[in-house]
């Protein structure tokens, strides 16, 4: 069993800047990957970055490509999703999940793919 643990989400104006953290625990085993996801109301929950745990390779959606980087610190099991630039689009409720399907380049797009999921934490962008 993988337990994961999310913080740092709030509140913040446009333009602004806030960092997410995600804590796994448990017997996570050594290749798999990260992600971060998102949901707002009324939407499917949809990917926002990855990243594999033993190579670091990242991949980000479209939408967030230059505003949004991911990061680990292997010591702490611990992954950051750094968020910049931030648009009232991005309000949402965010996710870190943890799966093993395409795991050494940063997993997959698909939700469906992750194994475990933390609560959640949420990001609203005021305009």
């Amino acid at each position: 069993q993988v337990y994961l643990v999310e913080s740092g989400g709030g509140l913040v104006q446009a333009g602004g800047s806030l960092r997410l953290s995600c804590t796994a625990s448990g017997r996570t085993f050594n290749n798999y990957a990260m992600g971060w996801f998102r949901q707002s109301p009324g939407k499917e929950r949809e990917f926002v970055s990855g990243i594999s745990w033993s190579s670091g390779s990242t991949n980000y959606a479209d939408s967030v490509k230059g505003r949004f980087t991911m990061s680990r610190d292997n010591a702490k099991t611990t992954v950051y999703l750094q968020m910049n630039s931030l648009k009232s689009e991005d309000t949402a409720d965010y996710y870190c999940a943890l799966g093993y399907v395409l795991a050494r380049v940063g997993g997959s797009t698909s939700p469906s793919q992750y194994r475990y999921w933390g609560q959640g934490t949420q990001v609203t962008v005021s305009s």
